[in-house]
């Protein structure tokens, strides 16, 4: 029987395919977004309806099996509550001020390279390294400040980038926000739960295409061309630092070697974003594959795919970019009750697991 504890089950367990098509699997993603004090204490007063249960967790039950009764009114009524709360909260922020804000970052640098979070890089790369207490002292003049700042200020771009990004699909006439944070859904599409992803062209997309080019990884490449440049570079801990030392100096070097050796890794990167953009369920498998492990998940995903053509490398500038982001976004939408459900279905395996998994994607891409 498909009850409260059957699409609670679903949904814990990644299993998300069948709340795609079942108004009701629909009415519980959206009542999970209201469940928050406020929020549903809001509600159960314009939808004049009383509750017995006390806890969140209880009233969210309770409260399912009482519109499930009519799934057609209240999925009606729910619409119409989450989308007066949605503009409420835009309201709440000043975008143009936040713009501003963000334009404030002129260096995207991470400081470190973290697989998993912040806490694990420094355990692993610090705390259990070095059994001096003054060599851990001294770190943080250098490579520990340099990490903490890097992680701070990238994840609040990204953040506050991202929020304005979600805001513009808010305002299209086919979404539904969620007006409350839900793990695997931003807003729906027609009906259809997503979860945005902002991203950029994988660097390992990259290289695997490369490789299936027959052509050498993109960093081996610049190695061998500054050699025979003549230009010395240092081997450093990251494998950023070695491209940004070499790329900055065969562009400081300037001649027709310099020039011509920066063109061909310029083109074959636009080789492979022509080639995603042709056939974008390439890039989507990629993107679902290679998903960092602690934050795995199967549900429903809108790729928005930002690239600077000229130089690749400052693409994250895009995400604040709202007078690129928002007539391309909005035309997106506008034409998507034009695409077939089948075209948009995915099925792909996840590392270790034996099982697959099946969700429904696109990929926009926005390119300047």
């Amino acid at each position: 029987m498909r009850d409260f504890d059957y699409w609670k089950r679903l949904f814990d367990t990644d299993n998300l395919e069948q709340f795609n098509s079942d108004p009701n699997g629909l009415l519980w993603l959206k009542l999970k977004s209201i469940v928050r004090k406020e929020l549903l204490e809001a509600f159960l007063l314009k939808a004049q309806i009383t509750l017995d249960s006390k806890g969140l967790n209880a009233q969210f039950a309770e409260l399912y099996i009482a519109l499930s009764k009519d799934v057609t009114l209240s999925h009606q009524l729910l619409d119409s509550f989450i989308r007066q709360k949605s503009i409420e909260q835009q309201l709440e922020i000043d975008t143009e001020k936040l713009v501003s804000e963000l334009y404030k970052l002129k260096f995207f640098d991470w400081g470190g390279d973290y697989k998993n979070a912040l806490d694990k890089y420094l355990v692993d790369r610090f705390i259990k390294v070095h059994q001096s207490y003054e060599t851990l002292v001294s770190k943080f003049d250098t490579e520990i400040n340099r990490a903490v700042q890097g992680y701070v200020l990238c994840s609040w771009y990204n953040h506050w980038s991202s929020i304005m990004i979600e805001y513009i699909f808010k305002t299209h006439s086919i979404v539904l926000p969620t007006v409350g944070q839900v793990k695997k859904v931003d807003f729906f599409v027609n009906n259809i739960p997503f979860d945005l992803k902002v991203t950029y062209l994988p660097a390992n997309f990259i290289e695997s295409r490369r490789k299936a080019y027959g052509l050498k990884p993109e960093l081996t490449e610049l190695k061998q061309k500054a050699k025979s440049a003549g230009i010395v570079f240092s081997i450093h801990r990251k494998t950023d630092d070695i491209y940004y030392e070499i790329i900055e100096k065969l562009k400081d070097r300037d001649t027709q070697f310099c020039r011509e050796a920066l063109e061909q890794i310029k083109a074959v990167r636009l080789r492979v974003l022509q080639e995603a953009i042709d056939n974008p369920k390439m890039l989507a498998q990629n993107l679902y594959e290679e998903q960092e492990e602690m934050r795995f998940d199967s549900s429903n995903r809108l790729f928005l795919v930002l690239v600077d053509r000229d130089v690749f490398d400052n693409s994250w500038k895009l995400k604040r970019n709202l007078d690129l982001l928002r007539p391309r976004i909005l035309s997106y939408l506008d034409s998507f009750s034009q695409k077939k459900i089948d075209d948009l279905r995915i099925s792909f395996t996840y590392k270790n697991r034996t099982q697959r998994y099946t969700a429904l994607t696109d990929v926009l891409f926005v390119l300047k």
